[in-house]
């Protein structure tokens, strides 16, 4: 039996059972973490143009939905576990698919959970004071890490990645069940803080006069500088880490019902929702606070800055620090779900320990949850992975064009496959997308060129593993 058929005969054994709904969800949760709460005011640090500030939101907006239209004519043309992989893979070959998967999961993945858990329990600290990463309760000598602080909020980070590895394992149906109604919470909250900023905000200090000048005096003089193109890279780069993992819908394609339909819609529909909370609630930031105010507020908590300028005292920041436990939540079980199912198509091709290709008996891949949930933990212990995200913001930009890229090169290839789904625009929409990816590679890396070439250096060390796993099968 080839790789080719061991995957498709593995992928039976996972149930379609997530609606359009559920997917939607999936996408809209793991995209949506605490980035929004805290982000606005990382990028005011860098931009100093209200319509700059505000176009960077509305631009990866439409960016992700470039990427959402490209992505979903691979997802309906292959609905099968591992989405990106999968398509590289077909596309590109095995080791641009197995760079891919070993980059979001030794990294993105896993530091992305580990980063969110530890978000989940410093804001569950807000109502339990014992909750804190200052409540040290050992410290461990880890050789080239140095001194590891385990503290409460370690504990409680592990026990939720712990809890909800537990109820992925129950099956795609338990995931999909808490992923949907974490993901409604999440949006009833955050709309509700748009609305009161829009209803309240003006006699809370809010004012239009924060959005002028729209683009200041300097801005056009300066557009095409070397360091304002690097700045806004950066700038660029926060937004656009809050639209990030919006493909892992695409990583559980073989557990929704009619695919070839309901992939497409929800990863549309799912992209669309998520821009205009993001952009309504950047705009009620900037209504509150102008860029300046915004760069200097403490931890860059501009959320609950908001909500508490907007209630009058702490009430607000309480009711935030209760939306980020949702929305975190939420995000934290979209990622492990998602996760989990790269490892399990990656190992049913041979590239990953094969035990990750297993299914318990409520056909969830519990051996690779179990195995993501362990580096999640490592990293979360470790406390090295905001680091590791750094490093690969510019890894995952280039992953997503290379994957946009299969959208032409498999209609090349593979002209008389089946595609249920075509790209709306195709080809200027594809091709507007891989060059906006592209252009904030170069510009990230511009800004930042020590953390793109740890990133690379990350990339590449999977090379020597993909030989090993190669070998091995």
């Amino acid at each position: 039996m080839t790789a080719e058929q061991a995957l498709a005969s593995s992928d039976k054994k996972l149930t379609r059972s997530m609606s359009v709904i559920d997917a939607a969800a999936l996408l809209v949760g793991s995209m949506i973490g605490s980035g929004i709460f805290i982000a606005p005011s990382l990028m005011a640090r860098n931009i100093a143009a209200p319509g700059v500030y505000l176009g960077l939101w509305l631009l990866a907006g439409v960016y992700t939905l470039l990427g959402a239209l490209s992505f979903a004519e691979l997802a309906a043309m292959m609905p099968e576990a591992g989405g990106p992989y999968v398509y590289l893979r077909r596309a590109l070959g095995p080791l641009p698919g197995f760079l891919y998967g070993w980059t979001l999961l030794f990294v993105i993945q896993s530091g992305f959970i580990a980063a969110v858990a530890i978000a989940f329990a410093k804001y569950l600290g807000v109502f339990f004071p014992a909750i804190g990463e200052s409540h040290v309760l050992a410290s461990l000598p880890l050789g080239p890490l140095g001194i590891v602080n385990i503290s409460t909020a370690t504990v409680v980070a592990l026990l939720t990645i712990v809890v909800l590895t537990y109820i992925n394992m129950r099956g795609v149906e338990a995931g999909a069940r808490v992923q949907t109604a974490f993901t409604g919470l999440k949006l009833l909250a955050l709309w509700a803080l748009v609305a009161a900023g829009l209803i309240f905000g003006g006699s809370t200090g809010g004012s239009s006069a924060n959005f002028s000048p729209l683009f200041s005096a300097s801005v056009p003089s300066t557009a095409t500088h070397p360091l304002f193109l690097g700045a806004l890279g950066v700038a660029a780069s926060k937004a656009l880490f809050c639209y990030d993992a919006w493909s892992t819908v695409t990583f559980a394609a073989s557990e929704i019902r009619e695919p070839q339909r309901s992939l497409p819609r929800a990863l549309v529909l799912g992209t669309l929702v998520t821009t205009l909370t993001y952009v309504g609630a950047a705009a009620v930031y900037l209504y509150l606070f102008p860029l300046p105010t915004m760069a200097a507020i403490p931890e860059n908590r501009v959320a609950a800055q908001a909500a508490r300028l907007l209630s009058g005292g702490e009430t607000g920041a309480k009711l935030i620090a209760a939306a980020i436990l949702v929305s975190t939540f939420g995000c934290i079980n979209g990622m492990i779900l998602g996760g989990a199912r790269v490892l399990y198509a990656m190992a049913g091709d041979g590239l990953f320990f094969r035990g990750a290709a297993r299914l318990n008996h409520k056909r969830a891949p519990s051996t690779a949850l179990l195995m993501l949930a362990l580096w999640s933990a490592a990293l979360t212990v470790s406390g090295r992975y905001d680091d590791l995200l750094t490093y690969t913001t510019f890894a995952s930009l280039l992953f997503g064009a290379l994957t946009a890229a299969c959208v032409p090169i498999l209609r090349r290839k593979q002209a008389a496959a089946e595609r249920p789904y075509r790209t709306l625009g195709y080809p200027a929409t594809t091709i507007l997308f891989i060059a906006v990816a592209l252009f904030f590679v170069v510009y990230i890396v511009q800004g930042d060129k020590k953390s793109a070439i740890y990133g690379l250096a990350i990339v590449l060390l999977g090379w020597p593993v993909y030989r090993l796993f190669r070998r091995a099968q």
